[in-house]
């Protein structure tokens, strides 16, 4: 029997009650997407947010009670299923846009692995990251999605949009003034973030970048032998 059958009045929720659980919701789920994806950067053995790298420095195992203890040589499907795992965090995608790509990667000549990486690296989110206008591929989706980008003049809300060579990416002009930009513009995440790449030239006071050329493999700093990548999508 409930109180209120009971004969006992409840009193009524305040009427800030949702503004406070929407904060603490957020906040929640802010501090629980780092968690993650520092967990995750642990089990991988990288690096995947600047954040992720000083916790992998103090702490160079994987997470969990047994993190420390060394464990037993994995099957060669878990080493090849770990390097895809990684290939996929590094640029924060779902399995579907991985297969479609490598799918891309294996039609064109040359290298299938070497084809992968190049493909995935001329993504808008990804090339935001590579100029310093985005700290993370988290950042770099979100600014995408609130339609902060454009693309040759071209407004553009997909993460997922593919580059071509010669192409310029720069900020909304109403959006320039806002933190996150100002600090990109101040060069807040070249410190944090690889050196800048040579197939894109970036003008970070200007919040723009243009890719010059397609990007090498070699020239690319994602950490993956994609020769297992591509082991483990030729045995399924």
């Amino acid at each position: 029997m409930t109180l209120v059958a009971r004969g006992f009045s409840l009193p009524a929720p305040s009427p800030w009650y949702p503004f406070f659980r929407s904060i603490r919701k957020d906040t929640v789920s802010t501090k629980s997407r780092t968690r993650s994806k520092t967990r995750l950067s642990r089990a991988l053995g990288i690096a995947l947010t600047p954040k992720a790298a000083k916790y992998l420095e103090k702490r160079p195992y994987a997470p969990g009670e047994h993190g420390r203890t060394k464990r037993k040589t994995d099957s060669d499907y878990a080493v090849r299923l770990r390097e895809k795992q990684r290939l996929r965090a590094q640029y924060g995608i779902r399995e579907a846009q991985l297969k479609i790509a490598f799918e891309e990667a294996r039609r064109r000549q040359g290298l299938t692995g070497e084809n992968l990486v190049e493909i995935l690296e001329t993504r808008l989110d990804a090339l935001l990251v590579r100029s310093a206008i985005a700290r993370t591929t988290a950042q770099a989706r979100q600014m995408v999605v609130h339609r902060h980008i454009l693309v040759d003049g071209q407004l553009v809300d997909r993460p997922s949009f593919r580059v071509k060579p010669g192409q310029l990416i720069h900020v909304k002009a109403k959006s320039e003034g806002t933190e996150p930009f100002q600090v990109a513009a101040a060069g807040g995440h070249v410190d944090l973030l690889p050196k800048l790449p040579p197939y894109l030239e970036v003008e970070l006071d200007k919040l723009q970048a243009r890719l010059v050329r397609a990007p090498k493999r070699i020239e690319i700093p994602v950490t993956c032998e994609v020769q297992l990548v591509v082991e483990y999508y030729a045995a399924r």
